[in-house]
């Protein structure tokens, strides 16, 4: 592969680490909203739950059960998209060195 070859894919690496961390973030900040939530329901007498596009009556119970559902696949997702983020990283620097190091041993020649 050349060296050209090598920086493209670096490139393309670095844009999907990018990328993993734009979806990360998102789900990050969906759990914030999930626990806000949690501390909202403590708060009120009355709950209700969307669905579609009409609000219903729920209990408490049902609601914090529903959102600890989904906050435990968003911590499932957010993980996954860690471990992707971690090996992508650790290809790139491995790249990068190997692409620094031709081109140093290029410049020396």
């Amino acid at each position: 592969m050349t060296d050209e070859n090598k920086i493209q894919e670096l490139s393309m690496l670095q844009q999907n680490v990018a990328n993993i961390n734009a979806q990360k973030q998102q789900f990050v900040t969906q759990l914030s909203e999930y626990n806000s939530a949690l501390e909202a329901i403590e708060k009120t007498d009355n709950s209700y739950k969307i669905i579609g596009n009409i609000m219903i009556n729920s209990t408490k119970e049902d609601i914090k059960k529903d959102i600890e559902k989904k906050k435990k696949v968003l911590d499932i997702r957010i993980k996954s998209f860690e471990k992707q983020e971690k090996k992508l990283k650790g290809k790139a620097e491995e790249m990068q060195k190997e692409i620094m190091s031709n081109l140093n041993n290029k410049g020396t020649k």
